[in-house]
């Protein structure tokens, strides 16, 4: 049966039995299939690939490939003059995501009655461009089976209603006449002007584990590549920011200790000789390490002091990442780290509620290149610190000389309040 016509123009479609979908009015044409445009055969290409015999051999140059603009933001923690909870005025209406690339309007059809059983998504769009004259791409298909029944309203509304069931993208070339599928795709997302939020923003995006980020601080908006189901989670998460979220920002240290008898580990049985009673409030073993919580007697300061009886101490990485309430977030300490630090590929993954009478709940993950090394679910109050001890070299490089590798982190509470009022770089 014949579905769609033309809103506007003088041609309209009919109504036949099994006819095509679209307006009559169509030229014949070698559109509608599903395949890659034209390209010249291989032979009359005139140029050459040169492939470095051993691509060690040249690279960029260590200091190009160390630069991050994230560094100052990122990377300096000021330990004498923290608040716990700190407010922030931000603009919700800043918040934009678009789609990159080139997304022409689609050709004005009127859609009644589409129907389809389990068919893959590039055959049902397939019937639709058909007639319409696109030629569609589908080079990562093919795509999810689903079905549709009596799907009615704008060629382009269909359109979407059919992508976003088989969770795809879709962009269309007016000039070419060509509308491309696929898995993944381009996205801008444009934020307030506030480096905490923009910070919280960049965290969880890695978090889902998307790494390749183009940061651009000038307009604050954050280019990204990601699936379907990933640029849902980042809608869900600009719909959380606009309504004054919270956030819990952790301040990281990372250092290494070696013992000064090579034979010995760290006595942490000691310290709770060393400070008063409950200085140490909990303490959690994990498969491996152990995290413990305690009260800001026992600093960085206090407790760099009490292990330098012990060993030498070596600092490795410092930095704050956000991650917003209930929310998945990523610290890379390489990205703050000392040359050659063995711990560089260690990431620090949080997810963290805040609850009643400013009870923090820390679901803490390390991983490195190999997996997961260490997991713990911490409960802990405002005020308090978090340090994960017992983590030894051999998890970094076995070959390196006997150490043990300290997480201390502390958390802090970022309140953000709604503002029509323009916003100039909130630090």
């Amino acid at each position: 049966m014949k579905y769609l016509f033309k809103i506007a123009g003088k041609c309209c479609c009919g109504v036949l039995a099994f006819g095509v979908l679209l307006s009559a009015c169509s030229r014949n044409s070698d559109f509608g299939t599903q395949d890659t445009l034209p390209v010249a055969p291989a032979e009359e290409l005139d140029f050459d690939f040169v492939v470095p015999r051993n691509p060690d051999i040249i690279k960029t140059t260590k200091g190009a490939a160390e630069l991050d603009l994230e560094t100052p933001l990122r990377c300096r923690v000021r330990w004498n003059t923290q608040a716990l909870i700190t407010a922030i005025p931000y603009n919700a209406s800043s918040f934009n995501l678009i789609q990159n690339g080139r997304n022409d309007m689609l050709p004005r059809f009127e859609v009644n009655g589409f129907s389809f059983k389990s068919l893959e998504a590039q055959k049902a769009l397939l019937k639709l461009d058909k007639e319409a004259g696109i030629h569609l791409i589908a080079k990562d298909g093919p795509y999810a089976r689903i079905s549709g029944e009596n799907l009615s309203g704008e060629f382009s509304d269909v359109v979407k209603m059919i992508t976003d069931a088989a969770e795809i993208f879709y962009s269309y070339n007016s000039e070419q006449k060509v509308m491309r599928l696929s898995r993944r795709a381009s996205f801008t997302l444009y934020v307030p002007k506030s480096r905490q939020i923009i910070l919280g923003l960049l965290d969880v995006i890695r978090g889902a584990g998307i790494t390749d980020i183009v940061t651009d601080w000038g307009d604050y908006s954050i280019t990204f590549t990601a699936d379907y189901e990933t640029k849902q989670k980042i809608m869900d998460l600009v719909d959380y920011f606009k309504g004054s979220p919270i956030l819990v920002a952790y301040d990281v240290n990372v250092f290494r200790v070696y013992p000064n008898d090579k034979e010995e580990s760290i006595n942490w049985q000691a310290a709770l000789d060393t400070f008063d009673f409950s200085t140490v409030n909990t303490s959690q073993a994990g498969i491996i390490g152990r995290v413990l919580t305690t009260s800001n007697e026992l600093n960085l300061t206090t407790l760099r002091q009490f292990l330098g009886t012990q060993a030498t101490v070596v600092p490795v990485s410092e930095g704050r990442f956000v991650v917003p309430n209930l929310w998945m977030s990523r610290f890379d300490v390489g990205k703050c780290s000392i040359d050659q630090a063995i711990e560089a590929d260690l990431s620090i993954l949080a997810r963290a509620s805040l609850e009643k009478n400013n009870w923090i709940f820390s679901d803490i993950t390390l991983d490195v290149t190999d997996g997961e090394i260490a997991k713990f679910n911490v409960r802990s109050k405002l005020g308090e610190n978090l340090m994960i001890i017992g983590l030894p070299n051999e998890i970094f490089d076995k070959n390196k000389p006997f150490s043990e590798t300290i997480v201390f982190m502390v958390p802090k509470i970022i309140r953000a309040t709604e503002t029509t009022k323009h916003i100039i770089n909130q630090i």
